[in-house]
């Protein structure tokens, strides 16, 4: 049995830490679709944990220098390794342990970068580029500011999404075409509504996450809709204001599922033979479909303890779709039955 290379043993060890939910799907896609996915994803993880965790002029110049890096430039190797020491060196103190290692081991990450096809290093390269480039645009948007926390539209708040998910789902549309070509005869169906899929995940996390962005100095909330409930994103966690609050997170859960269900037709548009990459997209849909469940009108969702899905939750997940995966019928039953209570 041929050993595996150690750039890729390593993003292995590395992904649990830093995502439990791609740590789970990544292993049902078929080689080497995986472990493209799987560098993809940590390259993309390393970027938000410089928006999030090194805030201020480094963060920019980190961002724009990972987007070169991906490029794999002559003389990368060498640059990665100053990159990987910088962006360490910039993280505030209160970052968590297994971000700071995987920016740490950003120049292994990519040496399994430099392991893949052409076509994925492009399309990882083109992705890292949109993301790092939007994430400049938009970081200062939603911290505290001249204009306050918040964001200033919906349609800023999916601009947002769009820059941090919605490319990966792009991204991702392409690695499925290069890897199978019952896929990109597909493309019509697909293209449209990937960046729904990608969108979708990244609303359920901005309105799970509300509170400790908050205190982490961000606010990714449209101003203009909480404005409707005579509320700001400073005021949104005073207890006095919790009744408007949720309604106004009850209406951004309306958003979030109507992009879940352009991100369920992106799914279905899948050719069911390709199970691995049916649920590689379907576990993480149904789990932020149960998260909005949990979170629509919860209260909690403001208070200091996390809502989330069980790991009972997780493992019906993975059964039941397991089961389904090549049942289009069973599974439009299934999504129409779990979103029913989430509001239009």
């Amino acid at each position: 049995m041929q050993t595996e290379p150690a750039a890729i043993a390593f993003c292995r060890e590395v992904l649990p830490a830093v995502s439990r939910t791609f740590a789970l799907n990544i292993p049902v896609l078929p080689r080497p679709l995986d472990t493209a996915v799987m560098v993809a994803y940590l390259l993309c993880r390393v970027a938000d944990t410089l928006e999030d965790e090194a805030h201020g002029p480094a963060s920019e110049v980190l961002l724009a220098e990972l987007a070169r890096l991906s490029t794999l430039p002559a003389g990368w190797e060498a640059d990665a390794r100053r990159f990987s020491e910088e962006g360490a060196r910039v993280l505030r103190a209160q970052a968590p342990e297994a971000e700071v290692r995987l920016v740490e081991g950003t120049a292994r990450v990519l040496e399994a970068l430099a392991l893949h096809a052409a076509p994925v290093r492009e399309h990882v390269a083109a992705c890292v580029a949109t993301m790092t480039k939007g994430m400049g645009k938009m970081g200062d948007k939603g911290r505290a500011s001249g204009g306050g926390l918040g964001l200033a539209s919906i349609e800023e708040t999916l601009e947002y999404c769009y820059y941090v998910a919605g490319t990966v789902g792009e991204m991702l549309t392409r690695l499925f075409q290069w890897y199978s070509p019952a896929i990109a005869e597909r493309a019509a169906a697909l293209e449209p509504r990937a960046v729904a899929f990608g969108n979708a995940l990244q609303l359920t996390n901005i309105l799970k996450d509300v509170r400790e962005d908050l205190e982490r100095g961000s606010c990714w909330l449209p101003r203009t809709l909480l404005a409707e409930h005579g509320l700001t994103p400073e005021a949104l966690l005073e207890p006095g204001n919790r009744g408007e609050a949720m309604k106004a997170h009850g209406q951004m859960v309306a958003v979030a599922h109507r992009e879940l269900r352009k991100a369920f037709e992106y799914v279905m548009a899948l050719p069911g033979q390709e199970r691995g990459i049916r649920l590689f997209c379907l576990w993480p849909l149904f789990l932020a479909v149960l998260t909005l469940r949990k979170l629509y009108g919860n209260a909690a969702v403001l208070e200091r303890q996390a809502v989330k899905v069980s790991r009972r939750t997780v493992k019906w997940v993975v059964a039941s779709t397991k089961l389904l995966v090549g049942q289009d019928a069973a599974l439009k039953l299934m999504f129409s039955t779990l979103t029913a209570p989430l509001p239009r």
